[in-house]
């Protein structure tokens, strides 16, 4: 009687211990589908960043700012849609230039675009307290600006298409006392985030 009720308990075990470890093997399948299709986002890297003005003792006024970032893709197989893609530059926290920076594409898997662009003209204004802030970092020879690209992205998941993102792009760029970017700063990465 023992060794029939001792049957059944490993029967039961056995039967528990089955569904326990199909279970795991499930959610594990699953995890490395989803981390296999998953999208990244996409990487960005500052190139090149120039105030060929910047000595001028008017500061900004009647200068213009060029720029170049690359952007990586870097999902195997997934693109990227970005609706039409725009560059803002600040100093500080106070916003001086926008400019529109590409219409709408789609980036292919594993690759990189160069985003250039220009701020020019009397939107390049920095005021009120900013003013002498901005003076005195020109002095000392670093003037830190923070360039942002701002684009609604969507990933293409091999058949499907995900839902729309609205994507910020934040790099930090020193330029020094003549107007170009500093060394230390060349091709570093961007922040970017969603929201």
């Amino acid at each position: 009687m023992a060794a029939v009720q001792l049957g059944k308990y490993c029967q039961g075990f056995t039967k528990l211990l089955t569904i326990f470890l199909s279970i795991l093997l499930l959610g594990t399948i699953l995890l490395i589908l989803w981390l296999s299709l998953r999208p990244h986002r996409p990487t960005f890297h500052i190139i090149d960043f120039n105030v060929p003005g910047f000595a001028q003792p008017s500061g900004l006024n009647d200068s213009r700012i060029t720029f170049n970032v690359t952007a990586r893709n870097t999902n195997k197989h997934n693109g990227i849609y970005y609706d039409s893609v725009a560059g803002l530059v600040f100093y500080k926290d106070q916003q001086i230039g926008w400019t529109p920076l590409m219409e709408p594409f789609l980036q292919g898997p594993r690759t990189t675009t160069m985003l250039y662009g220009k701020f020019c003209g009397v939107k390049l204004t920095v005021t009120g307290k900013r003013w002498p802030e901005f003076m005195n970092a020109r002095k000392q020879g670093k003037v830190v600006f923070r360039l942002q690209i701002t684009s609604v992205i969507k990933y293409k998941i091999r058949i499907w298409d995900a839902k729309h993102h609205k994507m910020h792009v934040n790099c930090d760029v020193g330029v020094g006392p003549k107007g170009s970017i500093l060394p230390a700063w060349k091709n570093k990465k961007c922040h970017a985030h969603f929201g």
